[in-house]
C-alpha cells in the first residue's frame, strides 16, 4: 500500500470515530484475564548455568509463578474469568499461545518470563602437571646436518573453566513493540465479530453500520486505532506493574520493547505485557523466583497493578483520541 494511504488511515479513523455515534468508547469491563506460563515441555527456555547454580529451568518458574498469579487473580477478583494457557509442563508454541487467547476473548494478556543473557568464562588454577616438551638443535653442515630432539620435563600450571553469574537483577516488563504491528493488525482483523474489543458499540444504533469489514479501507483504518490503543493500555498495564514491583523491594527495571518484536504479544487481540520476572542467571534473583516467597510476592504485585488497571480503564469514558 503506498505511503501515502498509510498517513491518511489515522485522520480517516477519527472522522469515523468522531463522526458516527456508535463508536463512542463506553466504560471497558475487565471480564477476561489470560495468563501465560512461558514455554514449557521440550522447551526449557533459560536455564541456570553458572557455577553452584540451582540449575532451574525457566518453564517451571514460570508455571509455579502464573498458577500463583491465577489464584491471586480469582481470590481479589472473583467476578473476572482467569484463565492459564497451561497448567502442566507441555509444549505450546507462540502461535498456540496467542490462539488460546483469542479464543478466550482475553481482555488482557499476560505472559510470564524469566530473563537471563549471555555468562563469561571465568579461569582458575586447580593444580600443575609435568609435561615432556623437546628442544631442537641441529649437527653438522650441508648435507650431512642433523636435527637432534632433546625431551625435558617442565612443570605447567592446569586450569579449569566455568560460567560467571550475572551481576543484573531485577524484574522488567515489556510490551509489543510499537513499529511491529503487522501481527496485531492481523489478529483484530482475523478476530473480527469474535471479540468485542475495547470498543463496545452503542446500543440502538444501526446495526446495518456496524457490521464492518476489517480489510475494508475504513475497516483496516479502525484496526489501526484499535491496535494503537492496545499499545496504550499495554504500556498503561506494564507501567503499573512496574510500580507494584518497585514496591517490593526488588530492582524494577522499568517498561521496554523489543527492537525485533515478541510475537505472542504481537498476535494476540487484546492489551498485552510480558515480565521478566528476574534473571535466571543471577544468583540472588535464581533463589528468589525458586522461593515460594518470591513466586507469592511477584503474583500478588501483577494482581495489585490489574486491580489498579481494571479501575482506570473502567472508569475512563473518554470518547477515544488518536493523539
Amino acid at each position: 500500500m503506498p505511503k501515502s494511504i498509510f498517513i491518511f488511515l489515522p485522520v480517516f479513523a477519527s472522522f469515523v470515530f468522531f463522526s458516527n455515534p456508535s463508536f463512542a468508547q463506553q466504560p471497558k469491563k475487565l471480564r477476561t484475564i489470560v495468563v501465560d506460563a512461558g514455554h514449557g515441555g521440550s522447551d526449557f527456555g533459560a536455564v541456570g548455568q553458572y557455577e553452584h547454580s540451582l540449575r532451574s529451568n525457566e518453564k517451571d518458574i514460570t508455571l509455579a509463578i502464573s498458577m500463583k498469579l491465577v489464584a491471586e487473580l480469582k481470590k481479589q477478583l472473583p467476578e473476572i474469568k482467569t484463565v492459564p494457557t497451561r497448567t502442566t509442563d507441555i509444549y505450546q508454541n507462540v502461535n498456540d499461545k496467542a490462539r488460546i487467547a483469542n479464543e478466550f476473548k482475553g481482555d488482557l494478556f499476560i505472559c510470564i518470563h524469566a530473563d537471563s543473557g549471555p555468562l563469561k568464562m571465568g579461569r582458575r588454577q586447580t593444580g600443575t602437571r609435568m609435561v615432556t616438551r623437546h628442544k631442537i638443535t641441529y649437527k653438522g653442515k650441508g648435507r650431512k646436518k642433523k636435527k637432534i630432539s632433546t625431551p625435558y620435563s617442565v612443570e605447567e600450571p592446569v586450569y579449569e573453566y566455568y560460567k560467571l553469574p550475572l551481576t543484573r537483577n531485577g524484574t522488567s516488563v515489556w510490551i509489543f513493540a510499537a513499529h511491529k504491528t503487522s501481527d496485531k493488525l492481523k489478529a483484530i482483523i482475523n478476530e473480527e465479530g469474535q471479540n468485542e474489543g475495547d470498543y463496545q458499540i452503542e446500543s440502538g444504533a444501526d446495526t446495518t453500520s456496524n457490521a464492518l469489514d476489517y480489510n475494508s479501507p475504513e475497516g483496516r483504518a479502525i484496526a489501526q486505532v484499535y491496535a494503537k490503543r492496545y499499545q496504550e493500555k499495554s504500556d498503561r498495564l506494564a507501567s503499573i506493574v512496574n510500580e507494584e514491583i518497585e514496591k517490593t523491594g526488588r530492582p524494577a527495571l522499568g517498561v521496554n520493547q523489543r527492537q525485533m518484536g515478541i510475537k505472542v504479544l504481537q498476535a494476540t487481540n487484546m492489551p498485552a505485557i510480558l515480565v521478566e520476572t528476574g534473571f535466571i542467571n543471577n544468583p540472588e534473583d535464581e533463589e528468589y523466583l525458586n522461593s515460594e516467597k518470591g513466586q507469592q510476592e511477584i503474583a500478588e504485585a501483577i494482581t495489585s497493578a490489574v486491580l489498579r488497571y481494571k479501575s482506570q480503564i473502567e472508569n475512563n469514558t473518554n470518547i477515544i483520541t488518536t493523539k
